[in-house]
C-alpha cells in the first residue's frame, strides 16, 4: 500500500462527508510581509498600525485575502489535487479578523456532487471552514470544483446541487462594534471619497496595469501551501492543456483587490464574497488590469460604517477604459476575472 497521498478523486467523495484538512498555519508577520511585497496592496489598515487601532482593531490584521487563500490552500491536497478547474465560489463570510499570531484551520463538507456527462469528470460542492486558535470562524465559504475520475467506469452519484444565494445579505455582514469610522483618516487612507461618495451603477477603471513574472505567482501560491500541480511542475505541465504552469486563480484576485486601491482607497475590509468566476487563464507574462462597478450601496449594523457591493473584472493584455464584460456568448477577449463582492467603507 503507497504511502503517499495522490489525492481524491471524484468518486473519492461521498455526500455529507466532513474532511479535516493538514496542516494548521501560525500566521506571522513574515507572512504579511512577504504578501504585501507580491502584491503591493496599499489599504492603510494592512500597513499602518496605529492607523488600525485608530479604526478600532487591537492591532494590525493580516490582508483578508491572505487569510482566504491560506484558507483555501489547506484544502488543495483533499479537494482540488486531481482538479481540472475551480468552477466559482459563494457564500463566502469574513467573520472574524486574523492577527499574526493567529493559527488557522479548515474543516470542509460536501455539500454537493453531480458528473459530467463526459463520465470522466464531475462538480464537487464543498463548504470550507477556517477557524483560529480559539475555535472561532474566521472564514466561511462554499466553492466547487471540477474533479478527474479515477475510474471512469466508477458509476455516478446521485445528483446533488446546493440552493446557494446569489448574494450575502448586507443585513448579515459582520461589522464590528469597535469599529469606529469617525476615526478614519481618509487623508492617510489615500482618499477623500467614502462611502457617501458612490452610487450604483458608477463604474471606476482602476487604470494601473501589473504585469506577473513566474517566480512571483509561484511564491505567493506556495505562501499559502497550495499543491496543486497545474501551477509547479512543469516537467508535466509542458504536455498539458497550455504547455506551460497555470497561475492560481486567487493570485488575480488578490492583484486585482491590489490595483483597485485607485478608485477605492477607503474601501478597508472585505466583508464577504457573493460569488467569482475565473473566466480564462492567465500566465506568467500576462499584465494584469481592473475596473469595478457598484452594485449596491447598503448600511451595516455599525452606523460609521457602510457597504459597497462590488463587481471587480481584471482583464489581461487589456486595460479596462471601455469596461469590458460579458457578451451574448461568454466575455469579451481579455477577461479572466468576474468576481462578485461586498467591502466596508466609513460613512461621512
Amino acid at each position: 500500500m503507497t504511502k503517499t497521498n495522490t489525492g481524491n478523486f471524484f468518486e473519492d467523495f461521498t455526500l455529507g462527508q466532513e474532511i479535516r484538512h493538514a496542516t494548521p498555519r501560525t500566521i506571522t508577520q513574515g507572512d504579511a510581509s512577504l504578501y504585501l511585497a507580491l502584491f503591493g496592496s496599499r489599504f492603510a489598515v494592512y500597513c499602518a498600525e496605529p492607523f488600525a487601532q485608530e479604526l478600532g482593531y487591537k492591532t494590525t490584521p493580516v490582508d483578508d485575502l491572505l487569510a482566504f487563500h491560506v484558507v483555501f490552500g489547506k484544502t488543495v491536497p483533499d479537494i482540488s489535487l486531481n482538479a481540472v478547474a475551480n468552477l466559482g465560489y459563494a457564500d463566502c463570510r469574513f467573520l472574524q479578523p486574523v492577527y499574526a499570531g493567529d493559527t488557522v484551520t479548515t474543516v470542509s463538507e460536501v455539500i454537493g456532487l453531480k458528473q459530467n456527462s463526459n463520465g470522466k469528470t464531475g462538480t464537487v460542492y464543498v463548504r470550507s471552514t477556517g477557524t483560529n486558535q480559539n475555535g472561532e470562524t474566521v472564514i466561511d465559504y462554499v466553492r466547487w470544483v471540477m474533479v478527474r475520475k479515477g475510474d471512469p467506469g466508477a458509476p455516478a452519484p446521485d445528483v446533488v446541487v446546493p440552493d446557494l444565494p446569489n448574494r450575502v445579505d448586507p443585513a448579515s455582514l459582520v461589522v464590528a462594534e469597535a469599529l469606529n469610522g469617525g476615526n478614519f483618516d481618509a487623508v492617510l487612507a489615500g482618499s477623500r471619497h467614502l462611502w457617501n461618495d458612490y452610487v450604483a451603477g458608477e463604474k471606476i477603471d482602476h487604470v494601473d496595469g501589473v504585469t506577473i513574472e513566474e517566480a512571483e505567482h509561484m511564491t505567493a501560491t506556495r505562501l499559502y501551501q497550495n499543491t496543486a500541480r497545474v501551477h509547479f511542475n512543469q516537467f508535466s505541465e509542458k504536455d498539458g492543456r497550455f504547455g506551460r504552469r497555470l497561475m492560481y486563480g486567487g493570485h488575480v484576485i488578490s492583484l486585482a483587490r491590489a490595483i483597485s486601491f485607485n478608485g477605492l482607497a477607503n474601501a478597508f475590509s472585505i466583508a464577504a464574497i457573493n460569488g467569482g468566476r475565473h473566466v480564462a487563464p492567465c500566465f506568467a507574462g500576462d499584465t494584469v488590469f481592473a475596473w469595478s462597478e457598484v452594485l449596491e450601496v447598503a448600511d451595516t449594523v455599525n452606523p460609521t460604517i457602510g457597504a459597497l457591493r462590488l463587481r471587480t473584472i481584471a482583464t489581461k493584455d487589456r486595460p479596462c477604459a471601455d469596461f469590458p464584460a460579458e457578451v451574448e456568448k461568454g466575455y469579451e477577449e481579455g477577461v479572466i476575472l468576474d468576481l462578485d463582492y461586498w467591502v466596508l467603507m466609513p460613512k461621512r
